[in-house]
């Protein structure tokens, strides 16, 4: 089923999996005019998740993000525990955990009801896509769409195609995506990690080795990184960063750094310790930092404000040049 908006046509969106991402994901289809029909893939309280997208969509007005009121979204919305009412869906985009068996369960029990040029999408950080597209029954329109938290005022989307993947399918995600306020990326080809997550993993790295073989504290680094970087990367990329601060020194810094970066396989001994003590940052309290249950909280509402915060202050630099 199609609708017309503003000379777009909005399919009808299914969205499997409505947690934090998923419902995120939900809400920013719902604003960009499609009908999106909900799946609880296991048992869970609906009108939980209904309040979650309606607190997505009264953020999305304080950004000035939606033109209609809160109750005329939710009538696009319907949540289902029945995947059968995914039938009539041209897009369905799956949210469920980052594990292989159980998103393969998923795939299964969504391919059973939709048709077969319907574009069936993955939110992944994780699994290759090439990999999961080994496990669904029509693999060339299948790929990844890899979000990021809040989906509906965040510009980033990755679409990425598997090794199978036709791609006129991700070409037609990438039209639309221009229609849910994306700045997208298109991967035409499957790279483990994708382009954010690897750039992301780099950091990571070495900074857990300047920690645990050179002891620069953990608070440092996050100063680091939330003071330099932090302060330039919404209005500029890293190669707009290069030609902005000059060019003729970075031959010679990069021919004597590079030698130096750390390069190894290995896993960290902190990311190790993380692991076997089942620390999940401020899920449980527990991670890198310790945390009292009101501090989670608070980091919680803290990133929601900051969220609305940089959405308005980038929205006035999206071409700063031109």
């Amino acid at each position: 089923m199609r609708t017309q908006n503003n000379g777009i046509v909005k399919s009808t969106v299914g969205v499997v999996g409505l947690g934090l991402m998923g419902s995120s994901i939900a809400s920013n289809l719902i604003i960009a005019g499609h009908k999106v029909i909900g799946i609880v893939p296991v048992p869970e309280n609906l009108d939980y998740i209904k309040s979650k997208i309606l607190r997505h969509l009264n953020q999305a007005e304080k950004l000035d993000l939606t033109i209609h009121t809160a109750p005329e979204y939710l009538s696009r919305f319907t949540l289902s525990e029945d995947f059968s009412d995914l039938s009539d869906c041209d897009i369905v985009i799956e949210c469920v955990i980052e594990d292989l068996d159980a998103k393969c369960a998923v795939f299964e029990k969504i391919e059973k009801h939709i048709i077969n040029d319907a574009i069936l999408g993955t939110n992944t950080s994780a699994i290759p896509i090439s990999l999961l597209q080994k496990h669904v029954r029509v693999p060339a329109r299948f790929l990844g769409l890899h979000w990021s938290e809040p989906a509906y005022s965040s510009r980033f989307l990755e679409i990425i195609c598997g090794d199978q993947t036709i791609l006129d399918y991700a070409e037609k995600i990438y039209q639309l995506a221009e229609s849910w306020g994306k700045e997208p990326i298109l991967l035409r080809k499957d790279i483990r990690g994708f382009v954010t997550n690897r750039l992301m993993y780099a950091v990571y790295r070495e900074a857990l080795q300047l920690h645990e073989n050179l002891g620069i504290s953990l608070e440092d680094l996050d100063k680091a990184f939330r003071y330099d970087a932090g302060s330039w990367m919404t209005i500029m990329g890293i190669f707009q960063r290069m030609d902005y601060q000059g060019l003729d020194c970075y031959k010679q810094i990069l021919q004597t750094t590079f030698p130096l970066l750390n390069n190894s396989d290995q896993v960290p001994r902190i990311m190790q310790k993380i692991k076997e003590e089942n620390a999940q940052g401020i899920r449980n309290q527990r991670g890198l930092y310790t945390y009292t249950e009101e501090e989670a909280k608070e980091w919680e509402q803290k990133f929601s404000e900051f969220s609305n915060a940089i959405y308005k202050l980038s929205s006035k630099y999206l071409n700063p040049i031109q």
